[in-house]
């Protein structure tokens, strides 16, 4: 598959690649984090609260992490760990 680029100038070309290259990997990381938030809430379901607890730490490291790689706004990321703790605060 040819890569097509509007810029004519070198370095257009590689940051457009560049960017291409990080959103993928953004995407797959936001991706990730989502995939924890799911396998959290269908512990929660399940009334597993153990494997829920280890999910918590996992989705909070993950999102911190993407917060500060500029993935998910700071306040986004605290907002999403404070929703998850609220719920399985209740479950308990």
């Amino acid at each position: 598959m040819e890569v097509r680029y509007l810029a004519n100038i070198k370095s257009a070309k590689k940051r457009i690649g560049v960017n291409r290259k990080k959103a993928a990997l953004n995407k797959s990381r936001k991706t990730e984090v989502k995939t924890y938030i799911k396998k959290f809430e269908t512990a929660l379901e399940e009334n597993n609260i153990d494997e829920a607890k280890k999910l918590i730490k996992v989705i909070d490291r993950k999102l911190k992490k993407a917060a500060h790689r500029n993935i998910y706004h700071d306040n986004a990321a605290s907002r999403k760990i404070s929703k998850l703790t609220k719920k399985l605060n209740k479950a308990m």
